[in-house]
């Protein structure tokens, strides 16, 4: 439960968060063990991100493998953060009460557009809903960056999949801090932490940089609401304002992906280069049944506007790629009468993708050889003369079940499409 005042503990008046599957913090087989009606509840404060565990259950016993030390495994996840004292939890929420007031008071407080006077829009949430938002640079070289990372890493552990911690020692990493100012007398101004990102900023030869997002989270009583939306926005404008190489995401979650794709397709749509390359595009589409032809094109951007859309709006090359088959789609009106080429496009696409580097090898073999050097390391890679490049040999239904796969593969890509186009565009419901 995420509480935040100390009267909501003990009762269902705080935001509950989803069960979490804690199995892995568990011994090595990842069970419990010596428990009888075993029931875990952790209330963690949104003030100071101290966590308390309830933990009740009506007997215990000794099987065989002993009964799990569950204190133990619970400090595994919230270090220090976790109290063992129900008292002392509920202390925390006034003598902690500025804890993110007093990080956040005098660091880098970062312009938006909302704030530089556009209009922003997110999920259907005007400007105003945001102008009490504020994102805080922190890095990681303050110390009070590392503290706060501290407290709230036990939720990146439990709500980002397969996250760890970020190494606080390393100066390379920031921290981006979205909050809400709350003012509840005149002279008493609070900040409320909404959600955070880590980046790593990497070293790019001669003098540049590039970034890279490691970890995002928006905190589960403020999620689908725009944030998330906002504070990518937030730090693409970093990237651009300080003209970085490009910014990065390291092995985004399909829900992130989704929110960040929709984002950078918005900002395509206003970038003059990439419409033209994308008009170009569809009017060679429109030309021709591009299911009846043997070699379909890739209808790929040009190495040049690739390149501008990095430089301007710092969106690198693969992420481009991404927000370039929905483009297309966009620019195909009516969609109806080309669905059938654009199915093919991304048929071809995802083909390229899975067996392009299997064809590649198709027909070769490597033997070893003698050698008077390492023999591990010593052999021949050749051709047979009778293979075919271009394929491997399969059987009927190795050929049916691959065939299903990248079906399903293709459907996936088109559903996606088709989710992002209707959130960036009125016209493709």
């Amino acid at each position: 439960m995420n509480v935040s005042k100390k009267e909501e503990v003990g009762t269902s008046d705080g935001y509950r968060i989803s069960p979490v599957d804690l199995n892995s913090f568990f011994e090595e087989d990842e069970k419990i063990y010596g428990y009888q009606g075993l029931k875990i509840t952790i209330w963690i404060s949104s003030i100071s991100f101290h966590a308390y565990a309830d933990i009740t259950f009506q007997s215990t016993s000794d099987g065989g493998k002993g009964i799990t030390d569950l204190k133990s495994a619970l400090e595994k996840i919230f270090g220090e953060t976790l109290l063992e004292n129900k008292n002392d939890f509920l202390q925390t929420f006034s003598t902690e009460n500025n804890f993110i007031s007093s990080v956040v008071s005098n660091e880098e407080k970062l312009q938006t557009k909302a704030s530089n006077g556009h209009t922003t829009h997110f999920n259907g949430s005007s400007e105003a809903a945001f102008s009490d938002l504020e994102v805080v640079r922190l890095m990681m070289s303050n110390l009070a960056a590392g503290h706060l990372y501290s407290r709230v890493v036990p939720l990146v552990l439990l709500l980002v999949d397969g996250s760890n911690p970020i190494d606080v020692t390393d100066p390379s990493w920031e921290l981006y801090l979205l909050t809400r100012k709350k003012t509840d007398q005149p002279a008493n101004t609070q900040h409320i932490l909404l959600g955070f990102a880590a980046l790593y900023r990497f070293y790019r030869y001669p003098d540049g940089s590039r970034l890279r997002l490691s970890q995002i989270l928006v905190l589960p009583p403020y999620q689908h609401k725009g944030y998330g939306s906002y504070l990518v926005e937030v730090l693409s404008n970093v990237a651009i304002s300080e003209n970085v190489y490009d910014l990065t995401v390291e092995e985004p979650q399909e829900y992130f992906q989704h929110v960040r794709t929709s984002f950078d397709v918005k900002r395509l749509l206003a970038f003059e280069p990439a419409q033209s390359a994308v008009k170009s595009a569809v009017l060679h589409l429109k030309q021709g049944k591009l299911s009846k032809k043997t070699q379909v094109p890739r209808f790929l951007p040009s190495a040049d506007v690739v390149d501008k859309v990095r430089k301007t709006l710092k969106i690198n090359k693969k992420q481009f790629l991404q927000c370039w088959e929905i483009l297309i789609y966009l620019g195909l009106d009516p969609i109806e009468k080309h669905m059938e080429d654009y199915v093919t496009i991304i048929c071809n696409r995802v083909k390229d993708d899975i067996l392009g580097k299997d064809s590649e090898t198709a027909g070769k073999e490597v033997i070893e050889v003698p050698s008077a050097h390492d023999e591990e390391t010593s052999f021949v890679m050749f051709r047979l003369q009778n293979s075919k490049a271009g394929g491997i040999q399969m059987d009927e239904d190795q050929t049916k079940t691959q065939e299903q796969q990248l079906q399903q593969l293709v459907d996936e890509r088109i559903k996606e499409v088709k989710l992002i186009a209707q959130k960036v565009s009125h016209k493709h419901v």
